[in-house]
């Protein structure tokens, strides 16, 4: 969710758990100097830049920004093991549209269809850290940089705030990927910032500003907590950004917004996200007024307060709503429909967590739930397993907007109804829940908690449809399957659920709680330490024109290869994820 407006909520409480990466890395800084130049074939050449020292050969940068800044379109960039303080936003004064639309960071991206690729995933380090850290990623609040001085529009000491810091930054710039490498410790301020990796096609201004990006066996962490106001917000992000776009083997944890985001794509996003794993962030993944062709799968979601959420908002990421109706009215190869914004085959499990970093309207996440689509319309979630989330595994919600809309919108104008008592409310819509397993789920056992449940407060709308789930725990309202089996059929009164209402408003913190409802209650916030487990690239010069870290260069096919999430997400075996391959020749049947 949004939660980057000057408004938003904050809690603060005091850090108990911190992590260390690895020692015993070098840091690098220095000047540019010559790039090589690789011949692929007569007549053409390519130019791959090298970053640090690789198997005892020196490469002519020794910073990243330095040889992003001498890059061309079609580059490669390649950095050796070392922990990177980049500090282009100290050293290069941002210029008003960079410090508004959040172009902003340790490592800035301008040219487009450069290629940026660590040599290893877990010792390539991009950290946020001073200068002089001790230790790669160090937790100690004596080595956290805050960022440069942003003006704000106060007085005296409060006209100018640390900015906060990002980490890596591709803005406005079409057809970057970034690959196989680890961010830390990029923390928020007063500024857009506080993101590990971000595409950036132009933050809050309305547009898509970028076009086309990868991003590969990416990993994002803080070990750093000092309250929610520096906390790190987002590790994996794209905004304002347009596809084709795709994200491979991805990590997040420790952040106060969530691990992973898509949005304010002008429900056009185009992405594919496989094997990603999102644990102990207040949301694993979360999108605003994102749409069109999404594709979620293979991935896996725990220990988060909410382990998925995608929700309509007008008070930010424009423009509203979140619909995931297939471009050009068109129809999903998935699904056989006209929704193009799918959830299939993950893993969703025991996301009962309080106490992640939590702010904003993500703090609001309802805890104990495998995915939440609040507000959110033409999603289909399919042939995937919740497991163990104790209050409910799919939650479908109206999400109500109080905020200020931006941009000239109108709550009507996007799809809302106004409510005297929520503001502008917007209900789940079109939305299909379909042959997803449930095991253990609702075990709180509150009033309504459920393997599903549903509320939406208004009719007139397109149903959601809910059909052939393995659900033990049933639904909240009961019987929803044979309620609601067919999707589009235009509803006749809103239904709140019963109890499930009060209970969601209480799971949220937007209401008191009804007598003897228990939800878990945050005490401290622990961070978690990052796995041993995490692949790299099996081959990181696949691709790569011939340059003396790779003499031979690499063949492309060789990209993708690399572990399964039965391995690299530590999936139990017989966990019942269902290969695309296998399933998708078959309609889902959703009328």
């Amino acid at each position: 969710m949004n939660q980057r407006a000057p408004e938003r909520a904050r809690r603060t409480v005091t850090v108990l758990g911190a992590l260390g990466l690895a020692g015993g890395l070098v840091a690098a800084c220095g000047s540019p100097s010559s790039s090589t130049t690789a011949t692929t074939s007569p007549g053409t050449s390519s130019h791959v830049l090298l970053v640090g020292t690789y198997q005892g050969k020196k490469g002519s940068y020794t910073t990243i920004q330095t040889a992003v800044d001498a890059a061309k379109p079609g580059d490669w960039i390649l950095v050796a093991p070392g922990d990177y303080h980049e500090q282009a936003d100290h050293l290069s004064p941002p210029t008003a549209t960079e410090l508004a639309d959040g172009g902003v960071a340790g490592v800035l991206i301008t040219t487009p269809d450069i290629h940026l690729r660590g040599m290893d995933r877990g010792s390539v380090i991009v950290d946020g850290d001073k200068p002089g850290a001790p230790t790669a990623c160090d937790p100690s609040a004596t080595w956290q940089d805050f960022g440069i001085t942003a003006p704000s529009t106060g007085s005296g000491a409060a006209a100018a705030k640390p900015y906060g810091r990002n980490g890596i930054v591709v803005f406005k710039a079409d057809g970057v990927s970034i690959e196989n490498l680890t961010v830390c410790n990029f923390l928020s301020g007063s500024g857009n910032a506080g993101n590990g990796v971000w595409w950036n096609g132009g933050d809050g201004t309305g547009q898509i500003g970028l076009h086309g990006y990868t991003g590969d066996y990416l990993t994002a962490t803080s070990t750093y907590y000092g309250g929610e106001s520096t906390a790190a917000a987002y590790g994996i992000f794209s905004s304002n950004s347009a596809g084709p776009g795709s994200w491979d083997q991805l990590y997040a944890d420790n952040f106060n917004d969530s691990g992973m985001y898509v949005g304010a794509c002008q429900q056009a996003c185009d992405v594919t996200i496989d094997n990603a794993w999102m644990e102990y962030n207040a949301l694993g993944y979360s999108g605003t007024n994102s749409g069109g062709a999404i594709v979620i799968e293979n991935s896996q979601f725990d220990n988060n307060e909410d382990g998925a959420d995608t929700n309509t908002q007008i008070g930010g990421d424009p423009p509203a709503p979140q619909n995931g109706a297939c471009p050009g009215n068109g129809i999903s190869p998935i699904t056989h429909t006209h929704s193009c914004w799918v959830f299939i085959d993950n893993y969703v499990h025991d996301n009962n967590n309080p106490n992640s970093p939590a702010a904003g309207s993500a703090a609001a996440g309802p805890y104990g739930t495998g995915m939440t689509v609040s507000g959110a319309r033409n999603v289909t979630v399919m042939d995937n397993r919740f497991v163990d989330n104790g209050a409910w595994g799919t939650l479908f919600v109206p999400y109500p907007d109080s905020s200020k809309p931006v941009l000239g919108q109108t709550c009507a104008g996007t799809g809302g109804v106004e409510n005297a008592v929520f503001g502008c409310v917007y209900d789940p819509e079109g939305d299909a829940l379909l042959d997803n397993t449930y095991v253990n789920d609702g075990y709180f056992h509150n009033p309504s908690d459920a393997d599903f449940g549903q509320i939406t407060l208004d009719g007139g709308q397109p149903a959601n449809c809910f059909r052939d789930n393995v659900a033990p725990d049933g639904s909240a309202p009961a019987g929803l399957e044979s309620s609601q089996p067919v999707c589009g059929v235009t509803t006749k009164a809103g239904n709140t659920g019963g109890n499930l209402l009060g209970e969601v408003l209480c799971d949220t913190r937007i209401a008191g709680c009804p007598p003897g409802s228990h939800y878990p209650t945050p005490s401290r916030i622990v961070l978690k330490s990052l796995p041993s487990s995490l692949p790299t690239m099996p081959n990181p010069c696949a691709g790569v024109p011939a340059n003396p870290w790779c003499p031979a260069g690499g063949a492309a096919s060789s990209l993708r290869a690399g572990t399964g999430p039965a391995d690299a997400l530590g999936v139990p075996a017989g966990a019942g994820l269902v290969s695309p391959s296998d399933r998708r020749s078959e309609p889902a049947k959703l009328s």
